[in-house]
């Protein structure tokens, strides 16, 4: 019983990490399966709405930017893995744990016996790291949407809280809010955390 996890959000400058994992039958229409960066908008929920249905378990973490700041992206992205994995597992018992990149989220998973294969490019390359891929990015995308009706002045819904000009500009003008990550900060730009936090 294989089960792929990836991670959406390890970039942007707001907003959660998250991550899935899934696990697929053999009876999956993997044709609507692909790299989650080479999927239209459509594509992207067309595909997470037949995995949602068919996958035989799936799972779905979100590590707020307050502990991405606290434990640091890298951890942070690991941990929604593993999180996301025993959550699968407490359903469904998983033999493999394939994750997408180079570093494996062993330890924060209980299990030490639990074979983890890393898989560089994962999700252009193995069916189950694909899906937890379009579920992650689905999921986080539609926080961010959400996110965007609290603080319009940033666009999130636009760019995810990915660092664009525009939100880079809107940081500068505007400052942080509740939502960004602390710990990631804008080349040549200080602010005062403490002046510029806008109200929740």
């Amino acid at each position: 019983m294989i089960c792929g996890t990836d991670e959406a959000g390890r970039g942007p400058l707001a907003g959660p990490v998250t991550a899935a994992a899934v696990v697929l039958p053999s009876s999956f229409p993997f044709e609507i399966l692909a790299d989650s960066k080479k999927l239209s908008h459509k594509q992207l929920i067309e595909a997470e709405k037949v995995i949602r249905e068919k996958a035989i378990a799936f799972a779905i973490t979100f590590i707020s930017n307050e502990e991405i700041d606290e434990i640091n992206i890298l951890n942070a992205a690991l941990k929604a893995m593993a999180l996301s994995y025993e959550k699968v597992n407490n359903t469904i018992k998983v033999d493999k744990l394939m994750v997408d990149g180079n570093r494996s989220p062993r330890k924060f998973i209980d299990n030490g016996s639990l074979e983890i294969e890393t898989v560089v490019k994962g999700d252009s390359k193995i069916y189950e790291i694909m899906a937890a891929s379009i579920l992650a990015k689905t999921a986080r995308d539609r926080f961010m949407d959400e996110l965007d009706k609290k603080y319009p002045l940033y666009n999130f819904k636009k760019n995810k809280g990915y660092p664009s000009k525009e939100h880079q500009e809107a940081i500068i003008k505007y400052g942080l809010t509740p939502c960004h990550r602390k710990s990631f900060h804008l080349k040549n730009v200080i602010i005062k955390e403490e002046q510029d936090l806008l109200p929740l």
